[in-house]
């Protein structure tokens, strides 16, 4: 060792996680936090030697372990006051042995839910943890880290009756929108415009470990479907000739309380420009994209049509769906009407239509009958390797086939009429490593081509808004998926202004135009296209000179009154590493080792002192 960092690197290990954080609402606190603002220092074990636990410790867990250990810290509450933090172990090996992990409610957001039956378990796997308070830290160990941990609380258990010990030390409102339409909607013309098939899915998930949110099943296989269907109808010739008007609504905040779709129908009431050119009374079907990545099973892709309203327009759906599955000649798709008994739909964005209009028609496409077929649902185990790409690829040609047929009304035209409207799987797969994995992640050729991304490793998480909300934001305050999303939208959507190269300038938007992959080479293309940031915070949250103002809840608003207001805690950087220390018993026993060099050092020199003074009289 040659310097002091070569010392403190060897005393001290920095280990690689993501926190479990807290966040807030009216109401209370979920999530994790120190007790106090000081760092927690405790020796590492393991849960099933923590019986009984009899001072502050850090508890190692293995996934299996974590369903267990939640109950007892709630019905323990000695075992909970020496709980000091918590690190759980990561590896793709649980996977494989997990019969399923899912740290949100049997029935998610039930309270939002149009119907009564709000005891249903569409998540039957469902814990409900992450939606609890915890006055401990809790960080979700990398892989390599958890080697490191394994070895720190073995040799802690070795060394139980010695005079070290090693220990962990712990220092420990939302985005943006997006919609678009295809074709662009001439927003000056005063024309009613045609019905529109509005096409709905999210962007965003949740999870215990904040940043550790992939999502890939729910929602984000609902999201690549979407896209590749958008991109399959952007090569199909006539679309002016369209007797209905596409809509395709990319939402974020639905995790939290149905955030993006309530104050997306709160700013149609108030016809922002953000939603300019839309109508809501034009409405005629609602087709959303959910968990459709685990539909493939034993060489077959199954999906289930969630209905809700009885009326012409879902009937039409439903057999759009029919004829668009015939038109793809495969016998390894399917498409079922879901089970009758169901009580309703699925947690799902039209839950927030249906609250606001009962007579909504609308269908929800999902890889499941009666209960989620996502083991992992809002769990960091929900990642890649939960999907695959077949089922998702044909999800998205049920899909693009199935609008197509909507806004032509097609039924008639026979099958052949469907060859144009084809899935390019490619896309697909290209979209699953772009949004699901690091490797490339955002770094991938696709995003790169549209977005100059911040990060690479995707993360779904909503996050919060940082600047006043505009149809227009400051990117900077975008999340890199949000931008890529429009980006990708306004492209697929668009129709060139002038020539090939048009480049933007700063009279694009004041010609209609909107501005894409400017910030690739700083220029961008100029195009036509009706694409729109909508931002995502609760409809009881009103900016006024710079503060937020909570509303009081409005009676007509059923959801409105039930919405809890989320925001972040504020923290500082987020850290844990391990070191070796003496114990307390080992302090205790020095310090008394002291004592008694003192005393006897006390006595010592009153012995030697008076043994003098008498030798000196003696002389």
């Amino acid at each position: 060792m040659q310097s002091v960092p070569d010392l403190q690197n060897s005393m001290y290990k920095v280990v690689d996680g993501d926190p479990c954080v807290r966040l807030l609402n009216l109401s209370g606190e979920i999530g994790c936090s120190n007790p106090g603002r000081d760092k927690v220092v405790a020796p590492v074990i393991r849960f099933k030697d923590a019986n009984p636990l009899s001072h502050s410790s850090a508890i190692l867990l293995s996934l299996d372990e974590i369903q267990n250990f939640f109950i007892r810290v709630a019905n323990d509450s000695s075992f909970a006051r020496n709980v000091g933090g918590v690190l759980v172990e990561s590896g793709a090996e649980f996977q494989n042995v997990l019969k399923g992990f899912s740290p949100a409610h049997k029935f998610p957001q039930a309270e939002f839910s149009p119907y009564k039956n709000t005891n249903y378990a569409w998540n039957p796997i469902g814990s409900g943890i992450m939606w609890k308070p915890y006055n401990f830290p809790v960080f979700l160990l990398s892989e390599s880290s958890t080697k490191t941990i394994q070895e720190v609380a073995q040799e802690n258990l070795k060394k139980k009756r010695s005079y070290t010990t090693v220990v962990a030390e712990f220092d420990l409102v939302m985005q943006g929108s997006v919609w678009s339409s295809l074709p662009p909607i001439n927003t000056s013309s005063t024309d009613l415009g045609k019905p529109i098939i509005l096409t709905v899915a999210s962007m965003d998930s949740a999870s215990f470990f904040r940043d550790k949110n992939l999502g890939a099943d729910s929602p984000i296989s609902g999201l690549i479907a979407l896209l590749a269907a958008v991109d399959a109808l952007s090569r199909v010739e006539a679309l002016d000739d369209l007797n209905k008007q596409l809509v395709f609504l990319v939402l974020t905040g639905e995790a939290w309380g149905y955030l993006g779709s309530r104050r997306f129908l709160l700013e149609l009431d108030l016809q922002s420009d953000a939603v300019k050119g839309l109508n809501s009374s034009l409405f005629e079907m609602i087709v959303e994209v959910g968990s459709i990545g685990k539909g493939f099973n034993e060489g077959v892709n199954s999906f289930y049509a969630h209905t809700a309203g009885d009326s012409s327009a879902t009937n039409k759906t439903l057999d759009a769906l029919k004829l668009a599955q015939g038109s793809l000649k495969s016998g390894n798709i399917t498409i079922s009407s879901a089970t009758a008994s169901n009580p309703g739909i699925p947690p799902s964005s039209l839950m927030a239509f249906l609250n606001k209009n009962s007579l909504t028609s609308g269908v929800v496409l999902e890889d499941f009958d009666t209960i989620f077929s996502n083991k992992f649902y809002h769990s960091h185990l929900d990642d890649l390797s939960n999907i695959n790409s077949s089922s998702v690829a044909a999800a998205a040609s049920l899909l693009a086939r199935t609008l197509y047929i909507l806004a032509t009304d097609a039924k008639d035209q026979g099958i052949s009429a469907l060859a144009s409207v084809n899935v390019n799987v490619s896309l697909v797969e290209q979209l699953m490593s772009c949004l699901l994995d690091c490797e490339p992640g955002l770094s991938c050729e696709l995003v790169k081509s549209y977005i100059a991304p911040s990060t690479t490793c995707p993360s779904h998480y909503v996050g919060v808004i940082l600047d006043e909300p505009s149809s227009t934001p400051s990117l900077e305050y975008v999340s890199d998926v949000s931008r890529f999303v429009w980006n990708f939208l306004a492209d697929k959507t668009s129709i060139l202004k002038g020539n090939t190269t048009s480049r933007c300038s700063e009279d694009c938007s004041n010609n209609g135009g909107v501005c894409t992959r400017a910030e690739v080479d700083g220029k961008g293309i100029c195009v036509v296209s009706t694409t729109r940031y909508v931002p995502a915070y609760s409809t009881r949250l009103n900016l006024q000179s710079g503060t937020w103002i909570v509303l009081p809840p409005n009676s007509s608003d059923t959801m409105g009154k039930l919405d809890p207001v989320w925001t972040e805690s504020n923290w500082n950087a987020i850290g844990l590493r391990v070191y070796t220390v003496q114990t307390a018993a080992y302090d205790r026993l020095v310090l008394l080792g002291g004592i008694a060099v003192t005393a006897s050092a006390y006595v010592a020199i009153i012995v030697t002192k008076a043994f003098v003074s008498k030798i000196l009289k003696q002389d």
